[in-house]
């Protein structure tokens, strides 16, 4: 433990002085952006960065903390493979980035199994609770849905589940070695950042439940920047989970992973969750945690330039994102010249477009039929391309009819209602972890409580908040977010695996809400139209677009709506404007959150990049 923290230390301050060193010459250079080059370009033409790219031959890591980079990399180090590693970090994540994530989270993971050459969806979405219709929503809590707060926002954790499954299938390891840092973070503490204090004292929700301030703001006091934060109720679950196995160890390594994973849905941690919520307004019973399961799914891809770009499938936002790429495919975007205004313009209005689709047709497949076969077809991405005016922003959601490029296809008579009121948030709160191994294995996790502390309710004493995926869902009975007992919505959760000639090239993600999609895309177009390392591609200036339904009630929409980075150039910003769009301009380093694993499909050499923008941390050698 002592050389490991040795390590993080002289990692972290090699991390702080490059920082410093290129943030001064960022200055000096007035914050260039990167432009669009040639590949040959010579190094001393490229703006510099904020953070220097960590390469490697052997491993990467790259998440949204550096105890969660470091936890992973302790495990690699110590002979797990790249599945082992993700546990271990995103444990240690979901203690050190808790505000985002947690045992309460949902995600979704994108997994590369080298071995039988394959890429995998694993799907741990919570669906809605029996007891919750949108009936019970209309006589109980006047008509509307509770926005980021409270039980009745909650949705049932799909992380353990996660873990369950990425160790049983294709991990080495036991919970209690890939446990054993974010047991020791979590009984020990770990010092606060900056970051993370001004959250807690930021958060109005977590004053509001007595189980949640007590362990976030003990004694009505916030803690400060680099006070040391322990949570001895999650470790204590987190040793249960340890407990379960040992105590199961002589049944074999698989029966103890599942002692240990149905201790949390089926035993005395689902009890005593079940018994929270009904004593505290919540709709959660036994019967819902124990009737839980992620899912292993295929996932969907689309062909970009030679590159195939995989996406969660279902209960996910994610091939929204191909929709878009889709439309971009026969664009030469590099000749646009990047971030110029006829390239965000252009981008901005195809991804409008996917986003229509999304609305429409992107939900959980166990309840709707997803026309994917129309959705990804070359002939639906000329049709849509169509709608692209060159020279006037969009006002209007324009979803399409992709069935009718399906063989065989029946029209999908969906109701799609627009709301154009309320406030609702197209960001959220979420987190990232991302894995390569020696064997080539990826791994790109995304946990999420979706609004900053989810709930904001501490379950009783398991040190657990629940995710506020609840909010998610449509009270409009037959729409794709329509509200159903045992539904997943459509999360905004989603990540990035990009192949090569089926060898493993890329994998990438972001928290941000309804911004992910955009953010990893831009970090994909930055890589391969521009050419771009992937330090370069996250920390380049970026555009977001709110001209569509938010994804949490009441699922306001913004036509027109473009906000850019401050350090896209003030002609641009004009030149959008006269375009129609209705522009904000955010701060300098403001949209985003990315981390990011690129492999060299010549050399091998890993290239991670992590955003200097949050708290990200990446590691390779």
């Amino acid at each position: 433990m002592r050389t490991a923290l040795k390590l993080l230390s002289v990692i972290g301050l090699v991390a702080v002085l490059s920082s410093l060193l290129a943030a001064t010459t960022a200055a000096v250079r007035q914050q260039a952006q990167p432009q669009a080059r040639a590949q040959g370009d010579e190094d001393q033409e490229r703006s510099p960065t904020m953070r220097p790219v960590i390469r490697g031959r052997q491993a990467a890591v790259a998440s949204m903390k550096a105890e969660a980079t470091e936890a992973a990399r302790r495990i690699l180090d110590a002979g797990g493979n790249g599945f082992d590693a993700v546990v271990a970090g995103q444990a240690a994540l979901a203690v050190t980035d808790f505000a985002s994530n947690g045992l309460g989270a949902d995600a979704v993971v994108l997994v590369y199994d080298a071995k039988a050459k394959r890429v995998f969806s694993i799907n741990a979405e919570p669906p809605a609770p029996k007891l919750a219709t949108i009936e019970w929503y209309q006589k109980h809590n006047g008509g509307r849905l509770p926005q980021s707060d409270g039980l009745l926002a909650g949705g049932i954790p799909g992380v353990v589940d996660a873990w369950y499954i990425l160790l049983d299938r294709w991990g080495t390891m036991s919970f209690e070695q890939v446990l054993q840092s974010a047991i020791e973070l979590a009984e020990n503490g770990f010092p606060l950042s900056e970051r993370l204090a001004r959250g807690i004292a930021g958060s109005r929700k977590i004053l509001k439940y007595l189980t949640t301030a007590r362990i976030y703001v003990p004694n009505g006091k916030a803690p400060k920047a680099g006070d040391i934060f322990k949570q001895t109720d999650l470790a204590r679950t987190l040793r249960k989970l340890v407990e379960a196995e040992k105590q199961n160890a002589a049944k074999g390594r698989r029966a103890a992973l599942k002692a240990a994973r149905d201790r949390f849905y089926k035993g005395d941690i689902a009890e005593e969750l079940a018994k929270f919520s009904e004593a505290n307004g919540g709709l959660f019973r036994y019967e819902d945690f124990a009737g839980y399961t992620a899912t292993v799914e295929t996932p969907v891809s689309f062909n970009y330039r030679g590159y195939e770009v995989y996406k969660n499938p279902s209960a996910s936002q994610g091939p929204a994102e191909l929709f878009t790429l889709n439309i971009l495919e026969t664009y030469d975007l590099k000749a646009l010249g990047h971030n110029t205004a006829a390239y965000i313009h252009t981008s901005a209005e195809a991804l409008k477009l996917a986003f229509a689709d999304r609305e429409k047709y992107l939900g959980d497949m166990d309840f709707l039929k997803i026309p994917y076969e129309g959705l990804l077809s070359k002939e639906y991405g000329r049709e849509r391309r169509k709608l692209v005016d060159p020279n006037r922003a969009s006002l209007e959601l324009r979803p399409g009819t992709p069935e009718t490029f399906v063989r065989a296809a029946e029209q999908v008579g969906r109701p799609l209602a627009i709301n154009f009121d309320g406030d609702a948030d197209h960001e959220g709160d979420t987190s990232y972890i991302a894995v390569v191994d020696k064997d080539r294995n990826m791994i790109s996790f995304e946990p999420s409580l979706h609004s900053n502390f989810g709930t904001g309710v501490v379950m009783g004493t398991t040190g657990v908040i629940f995710n506020c995926r609840g909010d998610y869902y449509k009270l409009v009975p037959g729409e794709a977010m329509s509200l159903l007992p045992g539904k997943r919505p459509r999360s905004t959760l989603q990540s990035t695996l990009v192949m090569k000639s089926g060898q493993p090239f890329m994998i990438t993600g972001s928290p941000g809400g309804d911004d992910q999609v955009m953010r990893t895309m831009q970090t994909l177009l930055n890589v391969i139209d521009f050419g771009m390392n992937v330090q370069e591609a996250i920390e380049a200036p970026r555009w977001s677009t709110r001209s569509f339904p938010a994804s949490p009630f009441p699922q306001t929409m913004y036509p027109g709506d473009l906000a850019v980075e401050a350090r896209v150039p003030e002609a641009v910003r004009q030149a959008l404007m006269a375009k129609g769009h209705k522009l904000r301009v955010t701060g300098a380093w403001s949209q985003g959150s990315n981390a990011a694993i690129v492999v060299d499909p010549q050399s091998g050499v890993l290239s991670a990049g992590a955003d200097p923008r949050v708290e990200a941390y990446a590691w390779a050698w």
